[in-house]
Formats: structure tokens, C-alpha cells, sequence
């Protein structure tokens, strides 16, 4: 599986090993700061870690940028409850959606 940006679609996409797309999760930048606004994995590819490639490569991504990164989407919200090294670079509301 091989992540690549695709800054034209405003996304990361996952792809594997012959071109398939796999997933993708979406962004919006403003200045310095990064909002992941949704996170979809194909259903044939959903339980083998995609995912989560995703959300690691894009976190990496906005960390090499020096971004403030905005968790729009709830998988990547949840993600990062389980990514404590990515929190002192997320914006965090102080009241919590269920």
C-alpha cells in the first residue's frame, strides 16, 4: 500500500500495489493550519489498516509542515485519542461530540 498527497483533489490516497484506490482522507488548508475533514476506505479494503496509513501519513505530513492540525473527521478524531505523540500538534475543542 503506498500513500501519495494529492494537493489538486485537496487529499491523501491510498493505492495498492496495482493503482487501486483504496482510501482517501481529505483536507483544507488555511495558513498553518490543516483541517482532516473525512476519512473513506473502500469496503474491500476496510479491516487491513488503511486507515490508519492514511491518518499516520497525513499527521506526518503536518508535522514535517509544522501544521496545527483541526480533526474534523470522527476516525481521525478517534485515531488520535490512540496517537498521544500527535497532541501537542492538534486543536482540540473542550466539550466533545458523541
Amino acid at each position: 500500500m503506498v500513500v501519495t498527497d494529492a494537493p489538486d483533489k485537496n487529499r491523501f490516497e491510498a493505492r495498492d500495489d496495482d493503482g487501486t484506490l483504496a482510501g482517501v482522507i481529505t483536507y483544507q488548508v488555511t495558513g498553518n493550519v490543516v483541517a482532516y475533514t473525512h476519512t473513506k476506505v473502500e469496503e474491500a479494503y476496510e479491516g487491513h489498516g488503511v486507515g490508519g496509513l492514511l491518518a499516520r501519513t497525513a499527521m506526518e505530513d503536518a508535522q514535517a509542515k509544522h501544521r496545527l492540525v483541526v480533526p474534523i473527521c470522527p476516525f481521525l478524531a478517534s485515531w488520535l485519542d490512540e496517537h498521544q505523540e500527535y497532541e501537542k500538534m492538534v486543536a482540540r475543542s473542550h466539550r466533545r461530540v458523541k
